[in-house]
């Protein structure tokens, strides 16, 4: 595909990665070939609607901290997967390893409103290291004024059904995480992954005081209010969703992490996760998306 064919996308190199950047009159966005990684959105004369580590690397074979990671064939530590999922796993790695795969550019499409992207990824024998299964994989971008959507479908090319788990890993930013919530989930059941995987009820909206790790029974429409202002996230083919702040003491623990950054950010994971986990046959395709938008 030419660049010289595009009017807001270009190719760019940051780090040691290769990269697409869309600088559309009306917005802007930044994704890296490897892992079809977003790592920004914004409108125009707007902050980024996606929170990156001030010490993300951007190198081969290394996650970038930040933007919308995809997990991908499992979720989380293989561990804590379904059985049908964690048998096909071979691998201590966390979150699959499609975040860190180098995809491949299939399509750019821009109109005076919109521009949309598409990226595949051939999980073939090449993964045969980490994970047993056949499945191509097609992540498609849509960006506009209005907000941005990212959609992963899954088909599976192998003889024998898979099992799979995986995330779409949305990184937040807010001025205040102590002055955040989440609405949507009121009622919903979750799973507590910081008090021995219990479970438990939501009652009111999600707050953060400190290090959280949850995983929720809903697919439902969420709302994030920030001091800042609010962001609609509607989710599609989910059942789950995964809410994420390490807190102070897990930050000063994590990669590419700054200690304080977890004031500023949080995650809201569109995801197919514990009992929402996804069998295909041969042939067979399943869809994860997330629209994220203003209000």
């Amino acid at each position: 595909m030419k660049p010289g064919h595009w009017s807001f996308t270009r190719w760019a190199t940051i780090g040691q990665l290769e990269a697409i950047e869309v600088h559309h009159p009306q917005f802007r966005a930044r994704l890296f070939l490897q892992g079809a990684h977003l790592t920004s959105f914004a409108p125009r004369d707007e902050s980024d609607w996606l929170w990156l580590s001030d010490t993300a690397r951007f190198e081969p074979g290394h996650a970038i901290r930040g933007g919308i990671p995809v997990c991908w064939p499992w979720f989380g530590v293989p561990d804590r997967n379904p059985p049908e999922v964690r048998r096909r796993i071979k691998t201590d790695a966390s979150h699959g390893f499609a975040r860190t795969a180098l995809w491949t550019l299939e399509d750019v499409r821009e109109t005076a409103q919109e521009v949309e992207i598409s990226l595949s990824l051939d999980a073939n024998t090449d993964f045969a290291d980490a994970w047993d299964g056949r499945a191509l994989l097609l992540m498609t971008f849509n960006f506009s004024a209005d907000g941005c959507q990212a959609v992963l479908s899954t088909t599976s090319l192998g003889s024998a059904p898979i099992a799979f788990s995986q995330a779409l890993h949305s990184y937040l930013p807010t001025a205040d995480i102590h002055h955040t919530r989440i609405e949507g989930l009121d009622d919903c059941g979750y799973v507590d992954a910081l008090q021995d995987w219990s479970y438990r009820t939501q009652r009111g909206a999600v707050r953060f005081e400190g290090e959280t790790d949850r995983i929720y029974e809903s697919g439902a429409p969420l709302i994030i209010t920030t001091p800042t202002g609010n962001r609609k996230l509607t989710a599609i083919g989910s059942d789950s969703t995964v809410v994420w702040n390490p807190g102070a003491d897990k930050a000063a623990r994590l990669s590419d992490f700054p200690d304080e950054a977890w004031q500023s950010m949080l995650c809201v994971e569109t995801a197919n996760a514990l009992g929402d986990y996804r069998v295909l046959n041969e042939g067979q395709s399943h869809t994860l998306g997330v629209m994220i938008e203003s209000i």
